[in-house]
C-alpha cells in the first residue's frame, strides 16, 4: 500500500465519525420531540439544551471533515 491510498483510507475512516455525528443529532432531536410531547410546558427549558447538544455533535462532524480534507490535500 502506498501513501496515496493510505490517505484515502484515513479520510474514509474520518467519514465514519460523521455517521456517528448524524446518529447523535437524530438522538438529540428525537429526545427533544419526545420530551415536549410528554410535557409541552417544558419546551423552553429543553430547547436550549437541545441546541447546545446539536452544536456539540455537529462540531465533531465538522472537525472530522476538516481532518479528512487536510489528510487528502497533504503531500
Amino acid at each position: 500500500m502506498d501513501a496515496e491510498s493510505a490517505k484515502y483510507i484515513g479520510a474514509g475512516m474520518c467519514a465514519l465519525s460523521m455517521m456517528g455525528a448524524s446518529w447523535g443529532i437524530s438522538k438529540v432531536w428525537t429526545t427533544i420531540i419526545s420530551t415536549v410531547g410528554r410535557n409541552p410546558t417544558a419546551k423552553k427549558e429543553v430547547d436550549i439544551y437541545g441546541w447546545a447538544g446539536f452544536a456539540a455533535v455537529e462540531a465533531v462532524a465538522l472537525y472530522a471533515l476538516v481532518i479528512a480534507l487536510v489528510m487528502i490535500t497533504s503531500k
